[in-house]
């Protein structure tokens, strides 16, 4: 346990910040998830627009790798290109 006043609120802050993550993170997984199980291109790209603007907010608040969020938005773009293409 800590000891010293700054300590305390390390822990305190740590704890906050974490929460704020891991909160960051499965709704990222939700969007993907979303994005991937959608069958309709126009429901696709709707899908699509609001995951990179959410991968976008994440990378930019230091929450993901730059490189991990480009990643994702790469194969997503591809998945629904490949929908678009196939209808």
């Amino acid at each position: 346990m800590a000891h010293h006043k700054s300590a305390k609120k390390r822990v305190r802050s740590t704890k906050k910040r974490a929460e704020r993550n891991k909160a960051a993170l499965s709704k990222v997984k939700t969007l993907v998830k979303k994005v991937l199980d959608s069958k309709d291109p126009a429901n696709a790209q709707e899908s699509l627009k609001e995951a990179v603007a959410f991968l976008d907010k994440t990378a930019s608040k230091g929450r993901m790798p730059k490189n991990t969020v480009a990643r994702k938005k790469s194969a997503l773009t591809k998945h629904v290109n490949k929908l678009t293409a196939a209808k």
